[in-house]
């Protein structure tokens, strides 16, 4: 069965952090951005506790998932150590 991408929880916490830490400072004069900012980061930490909901999901389904780092997945094998040790490489 393939694997359900996910996005790495590590993803939100550097948009919480940014938001909470540079964009919230930034926009304190301001009410209306303040609040909108505010409001980002309440959804982002819903949006993390709904797939951390999803995560106990498949667990529970025995559900296979992964944590995605981009769009681009690399669909290959890795090579066990054991083997790249005994195969000689080039350097270009």
């Amino acid at each position: 069965m393939e694997r359900i991408p996910l996005p790495s929880h590590i993803h939100y916490e550097l948009l919480l952090q940014l938001l909470e830490r540079q964009t919230l400072a930034a926009a304190e004069r301001n009410p209306l951005l303040r609040d909108q900012v505010q409001q980002m980061i309440v959804t982002l930490r819903k949006a993390l506790a709904q797939q951390r909901q999803l995560e106990t999901i498949c667990e529970q389904g025995n559900l296979p998932y992964e944590y995605r780092w981009s769009l681009h997945s690399l669909n290959f094998e890795p090579t066990p150590l054991s083997d790249l040790a005994a195969t000689p490489h080039k350097m270009n």
